[in-house]
């Protein structure tokens, strides 16, 4: 059980009193897109815990609205789930590749749109009690069409043009089932009130 104190300044006592020591850390997978680690951990009450950890390199996604106000999004397998949603853009972080890039390549491959101008709107942690995946949200403006779509050759989509209405149709079918599109629609529909 965590254990909440309120420490006035000048305490002895470290601020971070939840922190949990790490005692052994032990990569045992390490693969294309995660790795995971299990680490023996000391308690703030100096119990011992293990945890099972995801490593992962991070991502994009991507809010594209096209010039008669529509939201790109697409269809996807999602084994890991063993249905199809439809998602908003996004892909994993290259390593050394800076989000703006990732997140204009990924736009590109998955839609075959180009933008002029992307718009940071926040980065967002997962599923923070056991990954580190960290996804950075854009707004893409200025959508021009490119091209065809050219997905990674494991990658099945389906490209969408969606109005806001549709996507809330969808979040309440599940047909939308993820955070990051949850997210996009809450945001979209924040910006639409002002």
């Amino acid at each position: 059980m965590y254990r909440f104190e309120f420490l006035e300044p000048g305490d002895d006592e470290p601020m971070d009193h939840l922190f949990e020591k790490t005692l052994h850390s032990e990569t045992i997978y390490e693969g294309r897109i995660i790795d995971v680690r299990v680490e023996d951990v000391q308690l703030p009450n100096g119990k011992q815990s293990k945890r099972e950890l995801i490593d992962h390199p991070g991502a994009v996604a991507i809010i594209a609205q096209t010039p008669d106000d529509k939201i790109l999004a697409v269809r996807q397998y999602r084994k890991a789930l063993g249905k199809a949603i439809v998602e908003i853009p996004a892909g994993k972080l290259e390593q050394g590749e800076e989000p703006e890039l990732t997140a204009v390549r990924e736009l590109e491959e998955e839609t075959g749109y180009t933008c002029e101008k992307l718009e940071k709107v926040i980065s967002f942690y997962t599923s923070p009690g056991f990954a580190n995946e960290l996804v950075h949200l854009y707004v893409a403006k200025g959508l021009t069409k490119k091209g065809e779509q050219s997905a990674d050759e494991d990658e099945f989509l389906d490209l969408l043009h969606l109005s806001i209405e549709e996507m809330e149709e969808m979040l309440d079918s599940q047909e939308i089932h993820d955070a990051k599109t949850a997210y996009a629609i809450m945001y979209l529909k924040m910006k639409l009130m002002k």
